[in-house]
């Protein structure tokens, strides 16, 4: 029981409980001493009830059977396009497939093939561009961009998949960057601009200046600082500089940070 779980975020279902040997009445003692906690019917947790994010969505898409995977939101977070929250689990099933289940969020469609699913730390999904398509009746327009940009971001999917919006930003930063260089007289910049495997938000290709608007929420991790500070280091082998600044310094600052780049740029 606990080899099985091991390898699935700590669930199993009652059928893998079966397989390995204990019985209907042998789980019920399990269940009755702690040992198992039940998640969803025929699906339990092992040992406690404090799985991970990956093992309520590895349990809930267990719980509705080998047609049903992870969808919507859920599916978002799980590829890391939005902040993971607490909340219900979406899923998508066939047409006509199970109904109403505690703690989930059903959803059914006709549409969805094969080819628009996944496999993400063993949990089955819909693919990125699939997932962007579901969420865009539930977000609005400057949620599912930032979704958008991030997917595009991390390499999951091209910028043909998500149109050819040639004003899609990653943020408020980036709009409030645009309105910056518009106000202070800057010539504007290229944004988006792609340079060797990077993506970086602003560039001055002449002035081989660079500039990246942070948020707390996607670089505010210790992996995400070191990450950022590698990419920097690459791009000033490549001869460019590299500015950095805050969704603080864009609100607050906003000569602070217009005067170097006035210096920078020759203006």
């Amino acid at each position: 029981m606990a080899e099985v779980a091991a390898r699935q975020h700590g669930v199993v279902t009652t059928a893998q409980l079966l397989d390995a040997g204990i019985s209907g009445e042998g789980m019920r003692r399990r269940v009755g001493a702690g040992r198992l906690h039940r998640l969803h019917r025929g699906v339990y947790a092992v040992g406690h009830r404090a799985v991970t994010f990956e093992g309520r969505c590895l349990a809930a898409v267990m719980a509705l059977g080998e047609s049903a995977v992870l969808s919507h939101r859920s599916a978002a977070e799980l590829w890391g396009l939005m902040p993971r929250a607490v909340g219900p689990i979406h899923l998508t099933v066939p047409e006509g497939g199970r109904r109403k289940r505690a703690g989930l969020i059903i959803h059914r469609s006709r549409t969805l093939t094969p080819e628009q699913t996944a496999v993400k730390a063993g949990v089955r999904l819909t693919d990125p561009a699939r997932t962007l398509a579901d969420l865009r009746l539930g977000l609005s327009d400057e949620l599912h961009q930032r979704a958008a940009r991030r997917a595009l971001d991390l390499g999951l999917i091209s910028r043909s998949e998500v149109g050819s919006d040639a004003a899609l930003t990653r943020s408020e930063l980036e709009r409030r960057f645009l309105r910056l260089c518009r106000r202070h007289r800057l010539p504007r910049p290229i944004v988006n601009a792609r340079i060797g495997p990077y993506e970086v938000d602003f560039l001055w290709r002449e002035s081989r200046l660079v500039v990246e608007t942070d948020g707390f929420e996607y670089h505010g991790t210790r992996d995400a600082f070191e990450r950022d500070r590698a990419r920097d280091a690459d791009l000033q082998a490549r001869g460019y500089r590299v500015l950095r600044f805050t969704h603080r310094q864009l609100r607050q600052e906003p000569r602070t940070i217009a005067a170097p780049l006035r210096t920078l740029l020759g203006r």
